[in-house]
């Protein structure tokens, strides 16, 4: 059998800032990941809207980690952990592979949630991976290419869009879709975000949420607030609002962005520990990080719940470099994580955005729309990855043009719903 100093089971932004603070120490990790890529998650709607080539946002986990002799990185899934004695199975290609590991951090994220009505997943988009932004990217090059020499009416059917969801993510492809409509497809579209909060952007609220809802309304897009989605059948989507009137709205896309679940990877690790979860499967951590009684197992990101922390990269990342330190000896074991909020952001459509520091100090439009980009920028791995991406940027804002639809794969058709349901 085999033995690492650290496992790290995840390459999003938790798990590799613990790999990044291990290697200041020289320790040996290996790192599973279930896919080749470290994906920049917050940026995959410009991905599904042609701004930005899958690539720019995706670039290797081998290539991020280049540097650190430390590191064996290997594609795998995680599907069993005997926490008593410290064992992890992994399986790839069929074969399973067993490591005895020193301390295990846990990093898988999460994925997207549906409230109970899994049969959604079949009907809508969502946007939680690369193949997530690539499905719906072909989906929206489909419906603009197919509506260009349609009559009137089938060019209003295929140009109908519902965002679920009002938080960043569907906040940031409303605004897209419109402004992709306007200035590189030159089309008139319908675009509806329906939110069961009583506001646009909840986590920022006040005048940044009013905001906004303000800027989205005049841009084009219809906001329907204390609204919830109650059925989806190809062509439309029912909702009801909080008064219990219900409402059928025209959709030949429907992209879903509310709400996550923890992954399968949580499952395992709360029934191999005995730790809790809340209804969204999400680990109950302690205050130091670890599982259930195991100080040798370490839980950082979207798969856990602490303290109320956003479920967001910068958690996720002081998450992981607290873990490390600890094992590393930097910390002493049992140190409490506290979370340094350094602000939330969001982009609404080009030039406008909302950037909220503390409760003291906000930023709204022009301004809040230059710290969004250069903030995630500077996050962006890999200064070839910069570089295409401000080429990018300078391309779709700037002028007209969407690039990451050149990229688009031809070998993996959009599905239509009616076609899925059939299936």
């Amino acid at each position: 059998m085999e033995h690492a100093d650290v496992v790290i089971v995840g390459s999003g932004f938790g798990g590799l800032a613990a790999a990044k603070q291990l290697a200041k120490s020289g320790i040996n990790y290996v790192l599973i990941s279930s896919t080749r890529e470290h994906l920049f998650q917050p940026l995959l709607y410009q991905v599904a809207t042609g701004v930005l080539a899958s690539q720019e946002i995706a670039p290797p986990i081998a290539s991020v980690l280049r540097r650190h002799k430390e590191a064996d990185v290997r594609l795998g899934k995680v599907v069993a952990i005997d926490a008593d004695n410290a064992v992890l199975t992994y399986e790839h290609d069929g074969a399973h592979t067993q490591i005895r590991y020193g301390s295990l951090i846990a990093a898988t994220g999460a994925s997207q949630s549906y409230f109970g009505r899994d049969d959604f997943a079949d009907k809508t988009f969502s946007l939680k991976t690369i193949d997530d932004a690539k499905l719906l990217r072909a989906q929206i090059e489909r419906v603009f290419t197919e509506a260009e020499d349609a009559d009137a009416e089938t060019r209003k059917r295929l140009l109908s869009f519902v965002v679920v969801g009002a938080g960043a993510t569907g906040v940031e492809v409303a605004g897209q879709l419109k402004e992709l409509a306007k200035r590189h497809y030159h089309q008139e579209v319908s675009v509806t975000l329906v939110e069961g909060a009583g506001e646009v952007l909840p986590p920022f609220g006040g005048g940044l949420s009013e905001y906004a809802k303000a800027s989205l309304t005049s841009s084009g897009v219809e906001v329907l607030l204390g609204t919830f989605v109650t059925d989806i059948e190809f062509g439309k989507v029912t909702v009801k609002d909080k008064q219990g009137i219900e409402r059928r709205i025209a959709a030949e896309t429907v992209v879903w962005s509310a709400g996550v679940q923890a992954g399968g990877f949580a499952q395992i690790l709360a029934e191999a520990t005995g730790c809790e979860t809340d209804r969204a499967g999400r680990l109950l951590i302690n205050p130091d990080l670890t599982v259930g009684g195991h100080a040798d197992i370490y839980a950082i990101g979207d798969m856990t719940s602490l303290n109320r922390y956003p479920g967001q990269s910068p958690v996720a990342m002081q998450e992981g470099r607290h873990a490390a330190d600890i094992i590393r000896r930097k910390k002493l074991p049992g140190t409490p994580f506290e979370y340094w909020d350094k602000g939330s952001m969001a982009v609404i459509s080009r030039f406008s955005a909302v950037v909220k520091l503390n409760e003291h100090i906000t930023f709204r439009g022009v301004i809040a729309w230059f710290m969004w980009l250069a903030v995630h920028l500077l996050y962006l791995v890999g200064f070839r990855n910069r570089f295409a991406a401000v080429a990018s940027w300078l391309i779709a804002f700037i002028g007209t043009g969407r690039p990451g639809f050149d990229e688009v794969d031809t070998a993996r058709d959009p599905v239509r719903i009616s076609e899925r349901d059939a299936a």
